[in-house]
């Protein structure tokens, strides 16, 4: 559970912050300035989406994971539109802009943290780190760097198109660079660093041809 709240509310830092957040919740910021959509809404469908894909991934049916990942998303995005405006209500977007750029990228350290927390417990978490986890472990030989860079791509499209759209790009900043080429660095330091004993139980069944 700390790990959840920890990925939820470190986001919302960086969006208050407005120095730039994560690549998928800026997607969600770029999306909720284009469409109108509440920030926590177009979260939660970008949310399903990234858990069916899981599916996908995974090359079989995992109802348990599906369920869990999609009860997680209802309450992400409330707790990161609700956080972020907590922060906002405490006049922290109004900061001078070296203490935003702090702020924002410490919010990226936290979230990192509560990836690396609920990843290795491998309960319940958030579909679009069980990409990375899935894309780590299956496909890219247990690298956290490379499974982040390219669960990144599809977001950096939807930042792209939307860019297209309304001639704005919002919530992309100094800390998303930060947050592109450090989120797997800090997520494989935590890994080691923050209760070290929690390790990782990836497991995903065999699939079985018949």
């Amino acid at each position: 559970m700390a790990g959840l709240l920890l990925n939820a509310f470190g986001n919302g830092m960086a969006v208050a912050g407005n120095m730039g957040s994560g690549l998928w919740t800026a997607s969600a910021v770029n999306l909720h300035n284009w469409t109108g959509v509440s920030l926590g809404i177009i979260l939660f469908i970008i949310g399903v989406i990234n858990a069916i894909t899981n599916q996908f991934l995974i090359r079989r049916f995992d109802g348990k994971r599906l369920f869990y990942e999609i009860v997680y998303v209802v309450f992400f995005g409330s707790i990161v539109q609700y956080s972020a405006q907590m922060l906002e209500a405490f006049g922290i977007n109004h900061a001078p802009v070296i203490w935003r750029l702090i702020f924002s990228c410490l919010g990226i350290v936290v979230f990192c943290i509560g990836i690396s927390l609920y990843q290795r417990a491998n309960i319940i978490m958030h579909p679009n780190d069980d990409t990375s986890n899935i894309l780590r472990f299956l496909y890219l030989k247990g690298n956290a760097t490379a499974s982040q860079l390219l669960d990144f791509l599809p977001a950096a499209i939807m930042i792209g198109i939307t860019y297209f759209a309304t001639g704005q790009i919002l919530s992309v900043n100094v800390a998303t660079l930060f947050s592109i080429f450090g989120n797997g660095i800090l997520i494989a330091i935590s890994d080691r660093v923050v209760w070290p004993h929690l390790t990782h139980n990836f497991t995903v069944k065999p699939v079985t041809n018949r």
